[in-house]
């Protein structure tokens, strides 16, 4: 298994509960491919440095967890069809876990 990265900006008008409910459902994407979710890092609202569909603003998350790569493309697919998501970018951290290693 691999450990990405998911760095996501929501938008900012979305209320603390609809940012959570798609958060449940990229973690459930996670674990129905097979793979951990890690850790889930709120960054909170921060200014951007251009509009982003017209926003100034928006909300970051960092979403680490472990998996095959076909799980990153499901994920990135339920990503690009989410309303609430402007933006996002995938990075691979290692191409094992420290499990497999031992």
């Amino acid at each position: 298994m691999r450990k990405f990265e998911t760095l996501l900006l929501l938008s900012p008008e979305l209320s603390a509960e609809n940012r959570e409910n798609i958060l449940l459902g990229l973690v459930s994407i996670i674990t129905r491919e097979g793979g951990t979710a890690a850790e889930i890092d709120h960054w909170g609202m921060r200014d951007l440095a251009y509009p982003v569909r017209k926003q100034m603003r928006g909300y970051y998350v960092r979403l680490e967890y472990q998996g095959q790569p076909a799980l990153v493309a499901e994920l990135e697919r339920n990503i690009r069809i989410s309303d609430g998501i402007f933006k996002y970018v995938t990075v691979k951290l290692a191409d094992t876990t420290a499990e497999e290693v031992a």
